[in-house]
């Protein structure tokens, strides 16, 4: 963990903290995946009206979008436009821990 990018709010100690997302929308799910090693999916990228605002828990999982690859690190959040069509990876060799919320 880079402590750098975390800052103790006013009236807290020991207690580091990371803003991961702003405002998104209207949250209508969350839930949480463990991805294995060469897991992930769908195994055809798919698209659909809603949102996924995927957060990092553990590991390093790859986004794959139509024409690009994002790799999101552990303590960060990417947010994937549900209209291009788009797949979720684990390409490394530890089980990825990932939140996904569906945001409309």
């Amino acid at each position: 963990m880079d402590k750098q990018e975390f800052g103790t709010p006013p009236k807290h100690m020991g207690f580091l903290a990371k803003k991961l997302f702003g405002t998104e929308g209207e949250i209508k799910d969350g839930a949480i995946a463990y991805i294995e090693p060469g897991g992930g999916g769908p195994t055809e990228a798919h698209t659909h009206s809603h949102d996924h605002l995927f957060v990092v828990v553990k590991g390093e999982a790859t986004i794959r979008l139509a024409n690009d690859v994002v790799k999101v690190g552990e303590n960060e959040s990417y947010r994937v436009d549900g209209r291009i069509p788009h797949s979720v990876w684990n390409e490394t060799a530890e089980t990825v821990v990932m939140i996904g919320i569906t945001v409309e």
